[in-house]
């Protein structure tokens, strides 16, 4: 029995950066050896153990055998025959097929290091075809990797065309879809992911929703960038570089998708995009299976942004009609959220990532001038003067909003 470290752990080792998750495969051993010794089994499809300390897992070396379209479609032979050169064989980038023994020896028979040399994210073999899980990963890791400048070989890009083309992409299921999308939205460089899966046709398939953006004008003068889709992808890298969670940067990447139904006769401008990118963003949810939590802030920034974006120059009735519309009162966490939202779309525009977005503070001031207010008591007083409690609330909540615009107009 030999045991090695792989994969990540020892990329990022080479790469000098830190390492979290460490994987390791054993050669020349039995599911059998591996329980004797105290590894506790857990893989489903293969034989994977977790380590009886410190619970990091050990996969058995194999090899795998295309039976089906899609990423399932595979049967996976396990054997003490099975080297580790094989094992390496059927990994997805030479970057990630490198072995290290425990005294520091490197085991890369496919030439990973001197491509970590190259900053080149290349496919080991032809077997990368097999599964077409490996187009998503290869764009989560160059958006991953672009600080340190790595590129997808020309060789790679070409053969996920040929993926594209043969269909591959098409069997994906949307948990899996969505898992590597979530992943690669919270990279360094989420515009990168976008960018590889555009260059290889797989956008078109998988999001295609997103696909239609590039190529679409704006106005010139609130969107220097002109395109569309250029746009998204300078608000999807602000929301990362602001550190933003995944459903801030899953709402910035959706929040336009409206603009991409814009029949061309109107162009560059783009009337009601927001109600009809609700509803694309709607469908895309569901078809993905996003997260509620993802879902839910990414529509309400889709059908608001247009409005928060214009609150300093609104009357308080919108104010208030916006507020309502985002359910801020009981959803003030979200509200934050939706406002950071809308801060990215402002700044991820040609010259505009440092000028100041004069709706952050309006909105949350709103926000903090409706919590003012005591509910309860209003009821009360409705109750007792035979007004209806809702139209109550509401002029209450108009009459504060008015006196916050008040206020701001004296200073």
């Amino acid at each position: 029995m030999k045991i090695y470290a792989v994969g990540g752990s020892v990329r990022d080792r080479l790469l000098g950066l830190p390492v979290t998750d460490r994987d390791h495969v054993v050669v020349g051993a039995t599911p059998a050896q591996m329980v004797e010794a105290g590894y506790r089994p857990v893989g489903a499809d293969f034989p994977v153990f977790l380590h009886p300390t410190t619970q990091e897992e050990y996969a058995l070396a194999r090899t795998e055998r295309k039976t089906a379209p899609g990423y399932k479609g595979f049967v996976f032979h396990t054997d003490v025959s099975v080297t580790l050169e094989e094992d390496l064989r059927r990994r997805d980038l030479t970057i990630n097929a490198i072995a290290m023994a425990d005294d520091g020896t490197l085991t890369d028979p496919y030439g990973g290091a001197d491509d970590i040399q190259l900053r080149v994210l290349r496919h080991v073999s032809e077997a990368f075809a097999e599964d077409p899980v490996r187009i998503l990963r290869v764009a989560r890791f160059a958006a991953r990797f672009a600080p340190l400048g790595f590129t997808v070989a020309d060789e790679t890009t070409h053969l996920m065309r040929r993926m594209v083309a043969a269909g591959e992409v098409d069997h994906l299921v949307p948990e899996r879809v969505w898992q590597e999308l979530s992943r690669g939205l919270m990279e360094a460089t989420p515009s990168r992911m976008f960018e590889v899966l555009r260059s290889c046709g797989a956008l078109g398939r998988i999001l295609p929703e997103v696909d239609r953006l590039f190529g679409v004008p704006q106005a010139p003068k609130p969107h220097p960038e002109i395109d569309t889709g250029v746009h998204v992808m300078m608000v999807i890298d602000f929301a990362a570089c602001s550190h933003y969670g995944l459903p801030v940067r899953f709402a910035a990447l959706s929040h336009d998708l409206g603009k991409g139904l814009t029949p061309p006769a109107q162009w560059p401008h783009h009337p009601r995009h927001e109600e009809s990118g609700t509803q694309l963003v709607e469908a895309m949810c569901e078809r993905l299976r996003v997260p509620a939590d993802c879902r839910d802030l990414a529509r309400t920034v889709a059908r608001w942004h247009g409005e928060a974006h214009q609150a300093p120059a609104l009357a308080p009735e919108r104010w208030l009609a916006l507020l309502d519309g985002c359910d801020a009162l009981r959803r003030p966490e979200r509200f934050h959220e939706f406002i950071d939202a809308c801060a990215c779309d402002h700044h991820g525009r040609a010259g505009f990532a440092d000028k100041p977005y004069a709706s952050r503070d309006l909105l949350i001031a709103a926000l903090a001038a409706l919590q003012s207010l005591d509910f309860g008591s209003i009821a009360t007083r409705a109750r007792a003067d035979g007004e209806n409690i809702a139209d109550a609330v509401a002029r209450h909540k108009l009459n504060r909003l008015q006196q916050l615009s008040l206020e701001r107009k004296a200073t």
